[in-house]
């Protein structure tokens, strides 16, 4: 049996420096019976699209990225419609799709799922010219991503902080949502366009998302009152807040959204992308290795 071909892409500057380890572990971890692997580094932001774009044209047959959500987000950009199926070791501070897959966050049971290298296919988003695999949101958690982007320190105490910060300070704004033509306005503190289940760290902004099953969810946080706050919080962790009073949830195909500012995160990366968002479902267009 010939072996498989598998591309390592490392953000040496990912999350919380896990990433150090990986030639160690590739080393003693890897079944070299299985595999021959390569290694690439990137070197900017952006620079992960490009590699796995390469390895996907080179007909790599597994491609692994080594980092957070972004590079998980840029990574998947490479390989779309394509037959190498992309892997994950997750060193990031969120590591959302990761958790969604159950890919585990230790990064010796992760190479192992890679040894065993089940596959399956999920669906990805585009918004406007954008890409995302996870989720990608627009309101607060949108402008918690450019917060946290310049703090500085990275991790999940990190975010604490700034979410701690900045929430007195935000107002809920209104956002039109064009739906199969139908045009209907929302006050929301938040709208997630949630394709996994979770932002990271195992806060599930919509619990009842199917990752392959041609939907898209679209999370509407309404506007709550500070006292609400620990509760909504409680039941994002508990991977309750779809019962919650506060969030309304609609499984769509595409939707058109329009907003006041012009910011938004994708995959956790904050992004200038406009007023008016067009977001699509792309069905099954990423293959990847789950356990």
């Amino acid at each position: 049996m010939s072996k498989k071909s598998i591309c390592f892409i490392v953000n040496p500057v990912s999350g919380i420096g896990r990433q150090k380890v990986i030639e160690k572990l590739i080393d003693e971890q890897l079944d070299r019976t299985l595999f021959d692997y390569e290694i690439a580094y990137t070197k900017a932001a952006k620079h992960a699209i490009q590699l796995s774009t390469e390895a996907a044209s080179r007909k790599i047959d597994i491609v692994v990225a080594v980092g957070g959500d972004g590079s998980v987000n840029e990574t998947a950009k490479g390989l779309l419609n394509t037959n190498s199926a992309m892997a994950i070791i997750p060193t990031g501070s969120g590591n959302g799709l990761a958790r969604h897959l159950n890919i585990p966050l230790n990064l010796k049971k992760a190479m192992l799922v890679i040894n065993k290298g089940k596959q399956t296919a999920i669906d990805t988003v585009q918004m406007n010219e954008e890409k995302f695999v996870n989720v990608a949101g627009i309101g607060f958690d949108a402008h918690i991503g450019w917060e946290f982007a310049k703090f500085g320190k990275r991790g999940f105490s990190s975010y604490l902080k700034v979410i701690s910060r900045e929430f007195p300070r935000y107002k809920a704004q209104d956002f039109e949502l064009i739906i199969d033509g139908n045009s209907v306005t929302k006050n929301a503190y938040l709208i997630s366009f949630a394709n996994g289940s979770q932002w990271g760290n195992n806060a599930h902004i919509a619990p009842t998302a199917d990752i392959s099953d041609g939907l898209l969810d679209i999370a509407i946080l309404k506007d709550f009152k500070f006292t609400n706050a620990l509760s909504i919080g409680y039941r994002l962790f508990k991977r309750t807040i779809h019962q919650s009073a506060f969030l309304e949830t609609i499984k769509v195909k595409e939707v058109i959204v329009r907003q006041q500012g012009t910011i938004a995160h994708i995959d956790g990366e904050p992004i200038e992308i406009g007023k008016e968002l067009k977001i699509k479902i792309n069905p099954l267009s990423l293959k990847v290795i789950i356990p």
